[in-house]
């Protein structure tokens, strides 16, 4: 595969962390957003701080994620942990473009505290965390495999 292969790795993974960094703080962000009066110094510190998160953070992580996945994918062949993987990253793309539905309610100030953005900013967070915890275990289960094989390697 060569050395690009692992560049594109490295490169994916990094922006799979800046991503999942847009994913999980933007809705806090939310959340305090619509603590604050509408029409207030604060609230326009929000909307600046929720747009450039979004689209000078989120938007060109995601596309270098999507870009370097398809890359590797390509590379390596579809799996089906491959292609399981890749529904989760379709849904983790929808939940970016429902982030982005939020950000213009709350840029044009309709913004309305109703039980249903509650759920979203505050339980929804939670469920997030749980698809954190299963990727960071992800992450271990790789991580000890890969020793693994470098100490079998290296022994032999």
């Amino acid at each position: 595969m060569g050395n690009i292969y692992l560049w594109i790795k490295i490169l994916h993974v990094a922006f799979v962390v800046a991503w999942m960094a847009v994913l999980l703080y933007l809705p806090r962000i939310f959340v305090y957003h619509a603590t604050v009066d509408k029409f207030s110094e604060t609230s326009k510190i929000f909307k600046t701080m929720e747009r450039r998160l979004y689209y000078f953070i989120g938007y060109p992580s995601a596309l270098i994620v999507w870009g370097s996945g398809l890359f590797m994918a390509h590379m390596l062949g579809l799996y089906n942990w491959l292609i399981v993987k890749f529904v989760f990253v379709i849904l983790l793309t929808i939940y970016h473009v429902n982030l982005g539905k939020y950000l213009t309610v709350f840029s044009l100030d309709k913004n309305e505290k109703s039980k249903k953005l509650k759920f979203f900013l505050d339980d929804f967070t939670k469920i997030e965390n749980l698809v954190e915890y299963f990727d960071n275990f992800n992450l271990n289960l790789k991580k000890k495999s890969l020793n693994f094989f470098l100490k079998s390697v290296s022994n032999h």
